[in-house]
């Protein structure tokens, strides 16, 4: 495993993320919580959580948003259109940005990045334009970068994110059908060239059938696919 220098990562099913620095800030990335299968139940989420990233505006990824935002003191950074909804719906701190920005999260630079994805939010009264897919690089100070794809396919200009960023670590959708599977995040990783992949999106529902074993057998063995399950901490 690559050294992530006191950063901690900890998997909460689906594509929810937890990460906390050596610094203390935490980051929770696409909540789904309450209706996700694969959530560990016995997991508690950290006193204060400093930053909720939203990735797009599907339910799987922000179902949760509202009530951990108010629980837990957080401000809600998304696409800005995406941030508007949820200002909407009561979060009371929201970043809006978009593509190719970055923004100083304390002691994380967080660049939103490109994704290639739907991204409609849906609710009670319909689907709503919410801005479009995205993905986050994190550049923790005195750290490592991670690259959280969000939900995606591949696509060629994540040469560009390896060329501009250098994610160590790389989040990626595995699971097939609504994402890249196994063999498109095999030619992803070869655009990113990480030392380590974190498989992500996979095994949530029966549609969703990538295994990190099947990547792993895909790309170079230099790099490490990790085989976790939910509630594993990196």
């Amino acid at each position: 495993m690559s050294s992530l220098q006191g950063t901690r990562i900890t998997w909460l099913g689906h594509s929810t993320v937890l990460v906390t620095t050596a610094k203390g800030t935490t980051l929770l990335i696409d909540p789904f919580i309450a209706f996700n299968p694969k959530y560990p139940k016995d997991f508690a989420l950290p006193e204060k959580i400093d930053y909720i990233l939203l990735t797009h505006g599907h339910m799987d990824h922000m179902a949760d948003t509202v009530p951990v935002a108010a629980k837990h003191g957080s401000t809600v950074v998304a696409i800005y259109e995406l941030a508007d909804y949820v200002a909407g719906k009561g979060v009371a701190h929201t970043v809006g940005m978009n593509l190719g920005g970055t923004v100083q999260l304390h002691d994380v630079a967080v660049t939103m990045v490109e994704a290639k994805h739907s991204a409609g939010v849906q609710d009670d009264k319909g689907t709503h334009y919410a801005g479009v897919a995205a993905g986050y690089v994190l550049t923790i100070a005195g750290g490592p970068v991670l690259y959280h794809a969000g939900d995606t396919a591949v696509f060629s200009d994540m040469q560009l994110i390896r060329e501009l960023y250098r994610p160590l670590v790389v989040l990626l959708p595995i699971g097939g059908h609504f994402t890249m599977g196994p063999k498109e995040a095999a030619v992803a990783v070869r655009f990113l060239a990480p030392q380590t992949v974190l498989p992500l999106h996979f095994g949530t529902f029966p549609p969703l059938t990538g295994t990190p074993e099947q990547l792993a057998a895909l790309v170079d063995p230099s790099v490490e696919v990790v085989s976790w399950t939910p509630g594993d901490t990196i």
